[in-house]
């Protein structure tokens, strides 16, 4: 092993993933395949290690595998002009911008629902009621896709 080399456990660490995680981006070619030893050990360089940070950057603000996909694509060309990757910028911050959104939506209506809660017995519990009938709510609140 030489010296800009880890192991996927060193990588799992420094990059505070998991090394499940790392295989399944090598699996689904976000990170390249790593060198194997003699005895079939993976070996990875920084490169590895920059592009797994990069990943794991990425995934914390919440993009999804395919825009970081896209992502690195468009970063192997450093001349390039960045619209595409200014673009799927701007759509990721209005998706959560609009996810932001749906989330006070909810949480003003578990508010109102909390609120008209009395304590008492379940047969009287607004709560239940409010969730059995959707005309006992504040707003609209049917986006989840179920």
């Amino acid at each position: 092993m030489l010296e800009n080399e880890f192991t996927i456990g060193n990588m799992a660490e420094a990059g505070g993933v998991k090394v499940q995680t790392i295989r399944y981006y090598e699996q689904i070619g976000l990170i390249p395949s790593a060198r194997r030893t003699a005895g079939n050990h993976r070996l990875y360089t920084k490169e590895h290690m920059d592009l797994l940070k990069f990943v794991r950057h990425s995934r914390s603000l919440g993009f999804s595998l395919d825009q970081i996909r896209e992502l690195l694509a468009l970063r192997e060309s450093p001349g390039g002009n960045c619209e595409e990757i200014d673009e799927i910028a701007r759509k990721h911050l209005l998706d959560v911008e609009s996810k932001i959104s749906r989330l006070r939506e909810l949480e003003a209506e578990l508010q109102h629902m909390v609120g008209q809660c009395a304590g008492g017995t379940v047969s009287s519990c607004r709560i239940i009621e409010a969730l059995s009938d959707h005309t006992h709510c504040i707003g609209d609140h049917h986006h989840s896709g179920d």
